[in-house]
């Protein structure tokens, strides 16, 4: 396949969630995350209590800009000076408002990096809505269309196994196990844990061919990294579910899985790999550093959790390795037999159609 020159693509855009940089922020911005849902004031406010534990500050935006400032070093000694733009969907900086900058700087064609490895409804498909949003935004207000391509997903991306196994081998070394290979799974134990979603939306994922994309991409991206690390007895959790309690969610729960892990193993130790997430979002120190750490303590376990990769360099190399395979055309690289997908252009749907479905009422 033959991509374009480095030329046909003048700026990136990193496209982002978003969260709260004060606490008159935060009830605004759940209102942003859960427009159209009927969700009541009540548990917003419930909600809320996670950030205003932390000042009503979510440390995303920042590490954003730290993996903004790492690429823009890493293109610059490639040879590629491009901008670099932020946007968000539900937070300032808005998606909509780095799309009218980008125009009036006289931007055309932008690559985009949407901050998740994943395929899914929420992972994948609502940037691309987001890009559609962000094309109706300019021609509402008169400025000249931009084309953005999306970069593919890259959970089983080397760089992104081998990123994840430095920072689960660095949480071993915390609890004083240099090998993870060599510890007692039934004594210390690694979980990977990423965000639930309904089991319908996982359903969905991938379409009728291959359903179930989601925790799919989720296992086998653990799967390649627990085979590095050479433990052969882990565990996959999910966390941070949400809604009626009536909807099936993909399950175990981290939280109870420890219980069960506990009642199950002589457990002293857990070390968790927040595998779902390249930043420190709130469901990462909140659902995690916090509410999971408590529970653990009161069984008197100890809790070592991985960094996320997002501030890191191969997490940096990454990202330029998918830049160069559209730019220079640069074979892709990958470890499993999932395939290559995400890569959209202007928001529609890729060849795949995996992404499709709305998140249910």
């Amino acid at each position: 396949m033959t991509h374009s020159p480095s030329t046909d693509y003048d700026a990136l855009l990193l496209l982002s969630f978003g969260g709260p940089e004060g606490p008159d922020d935060v009830i605004p911005f759940l209102e942003n995350v859960t427009r159209g849902r009927g969700i009541p004031r009540e548990r917003l406010e419930e909600v809320g209590e996670h950030y205003f534990h932390f000042d009503g500050v979510s440390p995303l935006n920042q590490l954003n800009q730290e993996i903004i400032s790492h690429l823009e070093e890493e293109l610059h000694e490639r040879g590629r000076n491009v901008p670099i733009y932020f946007g968000n969907r539900n937070w300032h900086p808005f998606a909509t408002e780095a799309a009218e900058q980008m125009a009036r700087d006289g931007v055309r064609r932008v690559l985009v990096f949407a901050t998740s490895a994943w395929g899914g409804y929420s992972a994948c498909r609502q940037y691309d809505d987001d890009i559609v949003r962000m094309k109706k935004h300019l021609a509402d207000c008169g400025l000249a269309d931009i084309q953005f391509r999306k970069l593919r997903q890259f959970f089983d991306h080397p760089r992104f196994i081998k990123a994840q196994v430095d920072a689960i081998s660095g949480a071993y070394q915390n609890l004083g196990h240099d090998c993870p290979a060599q510890t007692d799974p039934h004594l210390t134990r690694l979980i990977f844990s990423a965000h639930s979603i309904p089991t319908a939306v996982d359903q969905a994922a991938g379409g009728k061919d291959e359903p179930h994309l989601y925790s799919r991409q989720i296992h086998e991206s653990a799967r390649l990294i627990a085979q590095e690390l050479g433990v052969t007895d882990y565990d996959v959790a999910w966390q941070s579910r949400s809604g009626s309690p009536q909807i099936p969610w993909l399950e175990p729960d981290i939280v109870d899985h420890v219980h069960h892990c506990h009642e199950k193993y002589p457990l002293r130790e857990v070390v968790v790999c927040p595998l779902g997430f390249l930043s420190d979002h709130m469901e990462v120190i909140w659902d995690l550093d916090t509410e999971l750490v408590t529970a653990a303590q009161e069984l008197g376990v100890a809790v070592s959790r991985a960094d996320t990769i997002g501030s890191t360099k191969e997490f940096t190399l990454l990202l330029a390795d998918l830049i160069d395979e559209i730019i220079s055309g640069t074979p892709p690289q990958h470890l499993s037999s999932l395939g290559l997908r995400g890569d959209t252009t202007d928001g529609q749907p890729c060849q795949h159609d995996c992404c499709l479905m709305r998140r249910p009422r």
